[in-house]
């Protein structure tokens, strides 16, 4: 379901008289009379929306429709790149797409106009003109601003007829936008999902030989696997590789290159900057896991995930300590959050992303688990909804898979905790009647707001945690 996103409409009512030439004399002047004409401005601005809370700006990936396309109410646009993925803006209003202001792999801040939209045909020329004006000229001049106003939209013409040349730019106002998934295709360009694309690539198979399945004929991840199964795709073809003898580097990177950041990475940047100005503290423990290992192994082929038993560990350990579930956002008090949210890091090509978990002391463990790998295909995908990744009360992070024994996590903004994963590993143990036995266990390290959490909760918490993940019985209710 689409998003509203609240714009103002704002008018214009500049005039414009167009005196005779053949004026002879002062009482000629007198007689002549210029006859009005109401004309409503009918351009309209498609602005960058915000499509997540911590988006300042997008980058335009695709134009799913082309410069004269006939728009209808609902219909969607452009793709854009939020901070964390690709979304598709959707116009509030029949109209002509006028003018392009924005091209494909351009950024524009959120608020910015990016298209013109006009309401028929004759008004796309003149939009045009507003679009080349607002590219060579920076800033408005003490005129033109002051030609805005909010009284209707009035413009005055002289009864002689005039070509559209001679009219001034019409008022611009905001076109109400909607961030949807996934988007309708439109316009001659091949229009694929993300992650369709994506798959193409690694497959070697060329788009434009594809009928998509999607909305409008877009064309979705099936499409392409159905094709690569089929063998009907033209391959597409590579350039021929020099044979000269070169160190191997990852695909992609070229050495000594400066790379800007992705619009992903740019958020990343900030947030973890923005993360300084916490005052944190951290707390480490040691769990054995032989019964949590036990049951996955037992409950691993109805499709349950380790990440998922340890979401949900976590958030029964939060329901008995809410205040690690809490958060401070203005330095002056904090909430305690009633939901508990689990987010959980993922990495993905060019960033990271925590996708949420929602309610997960609520939700039984095998409905997690498949919500779990929804949300891990979608944010590989890019196709995340904001409620999906910034609805977090406390993160996961979870290195153990790569062998990690131990580290650190830097806390987000707007959390009060994060707790950092480490592998499960033997090790040789020492029982209290000194008894030496093998035991699997693994090391957790909590991060967290010290302005709403003490040492002596994060102790309570992760003293809860353990007794819940070596007597696991309450993860399968």
């Amino acid at each position: 379901m689409a998003t509203l996103l609240n714009t103002s409409f704002l008018t214009s009512s500049p005039s414009l008289r167009r005196h005779s030439s053949a004026l002879s004399s002062p009482s000629s002047a007198t007689t002549t009379s210029t006859r009005k004409i109401l004309i409503q401005a009918k351009i309209r601005e498609i602005f960058m929306p915000a499509l997540s809370s911590t988006m300042t700006e997008g980058k335009i990936v695709s134009w799913v429709r082309s410069e004269g396309d006939k728009l209808s109410k609902g219909e969607s646009v452009v793709v854009v790149e939020s901070d964390k993925a690709d979304m598709d803006v959707e116009t509030f209003y029949d109209g002509y797409l006028a003018a392009i202001m924005v091209e494909e792999g351009g950024v524009a801040s959120v608020g910015s106009a990016i298209a013109l939209l006009a309401e028929t045909e004759d008004e796309i020329a003149e939009a045009k003109f507003i679009a080349s004006g607002s590219s060579s000229s920076p800033t408005s001049s003490p005129s033109s601003s002051a030609a805005v106003s909010y009284s209707p939209p009035v413009l005055e013409v002289a009864a002689a007829g005039s070509g559209p040349s001679a009219l001034p730019p019409a008022a611009r106002a905001p076109v109400a936008a909607a961030a949807v998934h996934p988007a309708s295709e439109g316009g001659k360009r091949i229009v694929a999902s993300p992650y369709a694309k994506k798959l193409a690539k690694e497959l070697n198979l060329d788009l434009s030989g594809l009928v998509g399945s999607g909305p409008m004929g877009r064309i979705v991840a099936k499409d392409v696997e159905a094709a690569a199964a089929a063998g009907i795709v033209t391959v597409t073809t590579e350039a021929p590789k020099p044979t000269g003898a070169k160190v191997a580097v990852s695909p992609g990177i070229e050495l000594g290159s400066v790379t800007p950041f992705t619009t992903m990475q740019g958020a990343v940047s900030r947030n973890m900057v923005e993360s300084l100005a916490i005052p944190t503290f951290r707390v480490g423990y040691t769990i054995t896991t032989d019964a949590l290992d036990a049951l996955y192994k037992k409950i691993k082929l109805k499709g349950v995930t380790m990440t998922a038993l340890l979401a949900k560990a976590t958030a029964l350990a939060l329901v008995k300590n809410p205040v690690v579930n809490s958060s401070c956002r203005d330095g002056k008090s904090f909430t305690y959050n009633s939901s508990i949210n689990i987010a959980v890091a993922v990495a993905i090509d060019g960033g990271l992303i925590t996708p949420v978990l929602q309610d997960a002391d609520k939700v039984d463990i095998y409905s997690l688990s498949r919500k779990w790998k929804e949300l891990v295909d979608k944010a590989r995908a890019k196709q995340l909804q904001p409620h999906e990744y910034s609805t977090g009360t406390f993160t996961l992070s979870n290195l153990g898979m790569f062998g990690v024994d131990r580290f650190d996590a830097i806390l987000p903004p707007g959390t009060g905790a994060i707790m950092a994963v480490g592998a499960s590993q033997p090790t040789v143990v020492a029982s209290k009647d000194g008894r030496i036995g093998m035991k699997n266990q693994m090391q957790v390290n909590v991060t967290a707001d010290h302005r709403i959490i003490y040492g002596a909760d994060l102790a309570s918490f992760l003293q809860t945690l353990a007794k819940i993940m070596e007597d696991p019985k309450d993860l399968t209710l």
